[in-house]
């Protein structure tokens, strides 16, 4: 298996065309940075729904000039099957080659609080998306499917053939996505792989609203003086993984020349748990180093609906046949994810 690095090097050499769907938003502005920089051509879609135009800006001020001219930005919605449509063509003589689509109402609290929404978005949007691919010359289709899809099974680590009961709306609109995407391989020769994202944080994830992740909650909470919510006891686990990590497991399945690879769905995460308590310790203490002591007040409450109590992933079949290998740990992430979000605040 190819080093990521090697690929990385490879990619600067050859220029591909790249759709990336959500791309304002976390996981798809760090795409776009990463593809910019190695002087990629790509067409982004967003419609500002949970992403940010800061985030497209943040990756303007990363990339030079020439790279930053490689790139086009479609104001649209999945929902939209012209939209679909229209982002696939980077130019009238560039198509689009390649695909990672990203975008989706996540949250399993907001697919309870508005399950509709969350349908139209994640099923809807991502069968508009493969009726697109399905009428284009698309070598790959790489999109994110979710560990949520494991449901109340208990084992652990979880393995990508054993999925319990979906325990969210939610759950289940990424489940039927690996359905769609299946089907559409055997019905109409669409490849595609799905990347089953665990608990993915770093630089950009939204810190606001009703539904941001843990990490990026705390993480501003803690610097701003805030009171810190643990939904349980504190022993809640989760295998976090680093937005790099994601980067290189996206480019990895995009590119992968083996035929035994392609078509099928991959765990993507760290391998290891973390609970919620040594999460926020870690977090407290690595801020505490860079601004004043910080010891916040800690709330407990109850568990959320939805959730499971435990979650870690076996990721042997993504490192076997992506050659995917997590380069971050998930302290080592944390501290580069503090010290993003501590100069924001500065």
């Amino acid at each position: 298996m190819e080093e990521y690095r090697d690929i990385l090097n490879e990619l600067c050499r050859e220029s591909k065309t790249w759709l990336i769907t959500g791309c304002a938003c976390f996981i798809g502005s760090n795409l776009l940075k990463v593809l910019l920089k190695c002087n990629q051509y790509v067409v982004g879609l967003d419609n500002f729904s949970t992403g940010s135009p800061k985030n497209i800006d943040d990756v303007k001020n990363l990339v030079n000039e020439q790279q930053w001219e490689r790139f086009n930005f479609i104001n649209g919605d999945i929902r939209n099957a012209c939209d679909c449509d229209n982002a696939l063509m980077w130019s009238a003589n560039r198509p689009v080659e390649y695909v990672l689509h990203q975008a989706a109402l996540g949250s399993v609290p907001r697919s309870i609080d508005d399950p509709t929404e969350t349908n139209g978005v994640n099923i809807t949007g991502f069968l508009n998306v493969l009726m697109a691919l399905k009428k284009s010359k698309v070598k790959r289709l790489v999109y994110a499917a979710s560990s949520s899809t494991y449901g109340d099974i208990q084992d652990v680590p979880k393995v990508e053939h054993s999925i319990g009961s979906p325990m969210s709306p939610y759950a289940v609109t990424k489940y039927a996505n690996e359905l769609y995407a299946n089907v559409f391989h055997k019905v109409y020769g669409l490849n595609s792989i799905g990347l089953r994202y665990f608990n993915v944080f770093g630089p950009r994830q939204n810190v606001n609203g009703a539904y941001a992740a843990v990490i990026p909650k705390w993480i501003s909470q803690v610097i701003t003086g805030q009171g810190i919510i643990i939904n349980g006891d504190g022993s809640t686990s989760r295998d976090f993984c680093y937005i790099d990590n994601v980067v290189q497991a996206n480019l990895r399945a995009a590119l992968i020349q083996s035929e035994t690879a392609i078509n099928h769905i991959y765990n993507i995460a760290n391998g290891e748990s973390t609970s919620l308590n040594a999460l926020l310790k870690f977090i407290i203490a690595e801020i505490s180093t860079t601004l004043k002591t910080v010891s916040p007040e800690i709330d407990m409450q109850d568990f959320r609906l939805g959730d499971a109590l435990h979650s870690l992933a076996d990721i042997r079949k993504a490192q076997n046949f992506l050659g995917y290998k997590p380069q971050y740990k998930v302290f080592d992430g944390l501290t580069k994810t503090i010290s993003w979000y501590v100069n924001q605040y500065k």
